[in-house]
């Protein structure tokens, strides 16, 4: 544990994310917080904030504080400096811990710089290593170009949640239950989700619908029917007449069959996502994903025999206990298959994982990403003719790394890119699910709804009472630009 002593919380929250990323393995607390009975203080960290300095451990450097965006740069760039030279290491992400690392390049694109001024600036402000900077610019250019060709003006997308698996995985956090035991309650919260659906497309009459994104959980462990009966909402709820993509996390091969796959077919879904996260017998069944490597393989070849030309697959890097050479082999099966897309992401445990609260029955375990792994997963990618296209970063990834997209020319997953770079709101429906409108000006409003799966059932109106509050704001906003 170490123990970082400030002498004000403004900046605690940038400061703590830079210390993990150095020390990711360490529990970072602040001097109001206790440690943990039996908890050992690996160091103290004392941290002062001046005006124009900031020190730390006795070491004083220049800060900038001229507004709140420099300030919080300077300081973490002064950090970074002190914990480069006590740890004699670099982050290849450099003093960059938010989601959006294509947030900068954007920005010096759009203002008409080049690409080589953009990754210049990423490495001068941010530390940021070329190879990043570079990858960080491509994904930007090309999320620009497509972006430009979208409609964006009063639009928004459309997430729906179903919150179920087959069973939960060691390393997952998300809203997730296993189906099996949540059988007797699924047509009610079919009943809830179709009243959520339905209110938002009332509210939302007037905004044009841009993309549908059906994930979770694992939307596939609903029946074909209620698949069915989802999409039939759907189109008889929204005008589709503007929708560019309508994608669905198959997700889990287990909970694949013919008849689901042909009626995601039947209302003209497009794109579908069908996850392995590895190839390797020996991680699934350690992770806890009831099913065979075979069955992705033929899951994979049934879904292109359905006519689905339009495939994503999700990798995981940095499983429990994977090395380099099982990275390898599952890339090299992927290959065989030749998705339309690829996902790489790098694994990050969150504290609700099973694997973080039952540490005792895991410390063995190790879980390993580099720089190298993920430049194997990007020379695979173009490989298979498959070029980075969004990414994003998060909290506790495996080697201080990134997600990373992938695909091949015109199979682009145009939700990803307008969830993640905050150019249209997104309505969300669902247990978990989360809303997001923009606002305009760096402003953003959230309505989430709550996790759990009954309590969602029990105040369904209040949820929809909020996300009404929130879309009130989004339309006192619009029109506040039209006016």
């Amino acid at each position: 544990m170490i123990h970082v002593q400030l002498n004000t919380d403004e900046y605690e929250y940038d400061i703590h994310s830079l210390v993990k990323a150095f020390y990711p393995k360490e529990r970072v607390i602040f001097q109001e917080e206790q440690a943990r009975p039996n908890e050992v203080i690996s160091f103290s960290l004392a941290i002062r904030i001046m005006p124009d300095t900031m020190e730390v451990e006795g070491q004083v450097y220049e800060i900038d504080t001229t507004n709140r965006s420099v300030a919080r740069n300077t300081i973490k760039k002064a950090l970074y400096c002190y914990l480069s030279k006590r740890t004699n290491k670099t982050l290849p992400w450099g003093t960059l811990t938010g989601v959006r690392p294509t947030k900068r390049p954007m920005e010096i694109i759009r203002q008409g710089g080049t690409g080589i001024q953009a990754i210049e600036d990423m490495e001068k402000m941010y530390y940021t290593s070329r190879q990043k900077a570079s990858l960080a610019t491509r994904v930007a250019a090309r999320e620009i170009s497509l972006l430009d060709k979208l409609p964006l003006e009063r639009s928004y997308s459309l997430y729906i949640g179903i919150p179920f698996c087959p069973t939960r995985c060691l390393y997952c956090s998300f809203t997730s239950y296993p189906i099996g035991a949540w059988q007797e309650q699924l047509e009610e919260y079919l009943d809830c989700l179709e009243k959520e659906l339905r209110y938002i497309a009332e509210k939302m009459k007037d905004f044009r619908l841009l993309t549908i994104y059906m994930g979770g959980g694992t939307p596939t462990t609903l029946s074909a029917g209620q698949l069915d009966r989802v999409l039939s909402v759907v189109e008889d709820a929204f005008d589709l007449s503007a929708v560019t993509e309508i994608c669905v996390e198959a997700g889990r091969p287990d909970s694949i069959t013919r008849d689901k796959l042909e009626t995601l077919k039947r209302h003209h879904v497009g794109r579908i996502s069908i996850n392995p996260q590895t190839m390797q017998q020996k991680t699934l069944d350690l992770i806890g994903r009831k099913h065979t490597v075979k069955q992705v393989v033929e899951s994979f070849q049934l879904a292109r025999l359905v006519g689905f030309d339009d495939i994503n697959m999700d990798l995981i890097v940095g499983l429990m206990d994977e090395t380099p050479s099982d990275m390898e082999d599952t890339l090299s099966q992927i290959a065989q298959l030749k998705p339309d897309g690829l996902t790489v992401h790098s694994l990050a445990i969150k504290r609700a994982a099973r694997f973080n609260t039952d540490k005792e029955a895991y410390e063995d375990i190790t879980c390993y990403n580099s720089e190298g792994i993920m430049q194997m997963t990007m020379d695979a990618a173009a490989q298979m003719g498959l070029w980075p296209y969004y990414m994003y970063r998060q909290k506790n990834m495996a080697g201080n790394m990134e997600n990373v997209g992938y695909c091949s020319e015109g199979h682009e997953g145009i939700y990803n890119i307008l969830m993640m770079e905050d150019v249209h709101s997104i309505l969300a429906a669902g247990a978990g699910a989360i809303s997001k409108m923009i606002l305009g000006e760096g402003r953003i409003s959230r309505a989430a709804n709550v996790k759990d799966v009954t309590t969602y059932l029990n105040r369904i109106d209040d949820m929809i009472e909020k996300k009404g509050k929130a879309i009130s704001l989004l339309m006192a906003a619009c029109n506040m630009e039209e006016s």
